[in-house]
C-alpha cells in the first residue's frame, strides 16, 4: 500500500492543480495529500519501535581545572550539573568523562542489535534504551573497524525486529527514511532521497578508519546520533545503515548498504571478528593521477599499484609500484574497489595471479594472500624534507650517492624550489627504477633521468622508490 502512495509524491502539484479545476473545491487532491502524510505515519510506526538508543560512557580527556571551571561557568554560582564530577582540589588534572548517544536496530528478537563501530568504540559501560521506555545493559557480541559495523547483546526477547530489503537493487532517485537520535533527540524522524550509490574514499587515502567503502549516499536530513540508525525504504524495509557525514547542514550523508551489513554482522555473530585476505598494496583508480596517465598510454582502464607495504605479500612478489593491474585470476578489474572485492573473494593463503600492465607489456604476476592485520599502518603526506642549495649540476633538483646496501641510487638532498623539492620525494628515499627500468647505482639514474627528461618533454619521469621498507612511486616533471 505504502509504495503506490509516495510514487504519486512528485506529481502532487499537478495533480493538486488539475484535480482541484475539475471539481472547484480540490476535495480530490486534499484526499491524496492525506493518504501521503498517513503513509509517512504508517512507515514511522512501523519502523520506529525496532530502532533504539545507545548510550555510551567512554573516557574522557585530561582537563587542568581552569578548563573544569570555564565549563562549570554556564551554571548558576554553586551549581553543577548532575553528571559532572568535582574537579580534587588536590590534583592538578582530571578527568571529564564523556557521554554520548548514537542509535541502533534491532536485527534480532532474542535482543542482537546492530550500530555502528564508532557509536561504541572504547566505551566503557553501554547502555540500550528502546521504543517503549525500557533499558538494558548492553555487551559487544563483535565489531569490525574496517566496515564501522558493531553487534550488540541486550537480554531481552520477542522484541520487534527490522526486515532487510535488498541494497543492491535500490535506485538512484528512490525515497528512503531514517531515524535516530540526533543532538539526544530521540526518535527523529526524516525522509530524503537515494542520490548515489557506490560511493568511496569518504575519509581520504590516508586514514585507516574504515578501509571498506561502498556507501549509499542520501540527502535524508541527519546528523551527529543518526549514527547506527537505519536508512529504509518506503515498504519499511532497512537498506541501510547511517554512519557518515560530510559537512553537518549540507545535505549529504551516508549509510552501510544491507548487503553488507547482513554479510558481517552473520560473520561477527558466528565468529566474533571478520578475517579478510589482502595483499598489502595501497591502490588508486587509473586516471585519478593525471601525471601517471601519460606513462600508461598503453592501457585504459584498470587499478594503479599506489604504494607496497613493507613485509607484506605483494613485497614479497614481482609487484611493483606504478604497476597496472587489470585482472584477478581472468576477472576484468577497472576500480580500486572492483579490485578489492576480487581480493575478497580469495581465501586467506590462496595463490591468485594478477594480470599486470608494466611497461607496454603485460605479464601476470602470481601473488599468495594473507590475512589483513589487525592494525594498519598509517600513510600520511611526507613533510617537506630540509633542503639546501646544491648548484645547478644535480638532475631535477637532486643529489644522489650509490646505495651501500642493494643496487640503486639513494636521494642525499633535494635543492629548494626544483622540481623533485614539488613532489613527494624524501632524502633517504632508494631510486631503484627509472620509467620502470632498474637502475643500479647513481651514475645510472643520472643518466636514465637526463635522458627521459628535457625541457620540451611535458610527461616527467617515473621513479620507483623504496621508502622505509615500502615501494612506491613518483612522477618528476622538469616543469611541473
Amino acid at each position: 500500500m505504502l509504495r503506490p502512495i509516495f510514487s504519486t509524491l512528485l506529481g502532487i502539484v499537478v495533480l493538486n492543480s488539475a484535480l482541484g479545476a475539475a471539481d472547484g473545491k480540490g476535495t480530490a487532491s486534499l484526499s491524496l495529500l492525506k493518504a501521503i502524510d498517513d503513509g509517512f505515519v504508517q512507515i514511522y510506526e512501523r519502523v520506529a519501535p525496532t530502532v533504539v538508543v545507545i548510550e555510551a560512557s567512554k573516557p574522557g580527556e585530561e582537563n587542568d581545572r581552569e578548563n573544569a571551571k570555564s565549563f562549570e561557568f554556564f551554571f548558576k554560582d554553586g551549581e553543577t550539573p548532575r553528571d559532572l564530577p568535582k574537579a580534587p582540589e588536590s590534583s592538578p588534572t582530571w578527568r571529564l568523562p564523556s557521554r554520548s548517544e548514537g542509535s541502533g536496530f534491532i536485527m534480532r528478537a532474542d535482543g542482537l542489535i546492530l550500530t555502528n563501530n564508532h557509536v561504541i568504540a572504547d566505551a566503557e559501560k553501554l547502555s540500550v534504551r528502546l521504543k517503549d521506555g525500557r533499558s538494558f545493559p548492553a555487551k559487544v557480541l563483535g565489531t569490525d573497524d574496517k566496515t564501522d559495523i558493531a553487534v550488540l547483546q541486550i537480554d531481552a526477547k520477542n522484541l520487534p525486529v527490522v526486515e532487510f530489503g535488498d541494497s543492491d537493487t535500490l535506485r538512484i532517485g528512490q525515497l528512503v527514511c531514517a531515524i535516530g537520535a540526533p543532538f539526544n533527540q530521540d526518535y527523529s524522524f526524516s525522509a530524503g532521497w537515494v542520490s548515489g550509490k557506490g560511493r568511496t574514499d569518504l575519509l581520504g587515502p590516508t586514514s585507516r578508519s574504515i578501509i571498506y567503502e561502498d556507501y549509499i549516499q542520501t540527502d535524508a536530513f541527519i546528523n551527529p546520533g543518526n549514527s547506527g540508525g537505519p536508512l529504509f525504504d518506503v515498504e519499511g524495509k532497512v537498506v541501510g545503515m547511517n554512519t557518515l557525514i560530510n559537512g553537518i547542514g549540507r545535505g549529504l550523508a551516508f549509510a552501510i548498504p544491507s548487503s553488507m551489513l547482513q554479510e558481517i554482522s552473520g560473520i561477527l555473530i558466528a565468529q566474533g571478528r571478520v578475517q579478510r585476505p589482502y595483499l598489502g598494496i595501497r591502490i588508486e583508480t587509473l586516471g585519478k593521477d593525471p601525471s601517471l596517465r601519460e606513462h600508461v598510454a598503453g592501457v585504459s582502464k584498470g587499478v594503479v599499484v599506489d604504494t607496497i607495504e613493507i613485509d607484506a605479500p605483494a613485497y614479497r612478489s614481482d609487484l611493483r609500484a606504478a604497476d597496472v593491474i587489470t585482472a584477478v585470476d581472468g576477472a576484468a578489474v577497472t576500480s580500486s574497489r572492483e579490485l578489492q572485492k576480487e581480493i575478497l573473494k580469495k581465501k586467506i593463503g590462496q595463490t591468485l595471479r594478477l594480470t599486470v600492465w608494466r611497461n607496454g607489456t603485460m605479464i601476470e604476476i602470481p601473488v599468495a594472500t594473507g590475512e589483513l592485520p589487525s592494525e594498519i599502518t598509517k600513510v600520511v603526506n611526507p613533510a617537506t624534507p630540509p633542503v639546501k642549495a646544491l648548484g645547478n649540476g644535480e638532475p631535477l633538483g637532486l643529489k644522489l650517492k650509490d646505495s651501500e646496501a642493494i643496487r640503486g641510487a639513494v636521494v642525499v638532498e633535494i635543492v629548494p624550489d626544483s622540481p623533485a623539492s614539488k613532489v613527494e620525494i624524501q632524502a633517504g628515499d632508494l631510486i631503484t627504477a627509472v620509467d620502470t627500468k632498474p637502475v643500479g647505482n647513481a651514475a645510472a639514474a643520472v643518466k636514465a633521468m637526463t635522458a627521459n627528461v628535457t625541457q620540451r618533454d611535458q610527461r616527467g619521469v617515473l621513479l620507483n622508490l623504496e621508502r622505509a621498507g615500502k615501494r612506491t612511486f613518483v612522477v618528476l616533471k622538469a616543469n611541473p
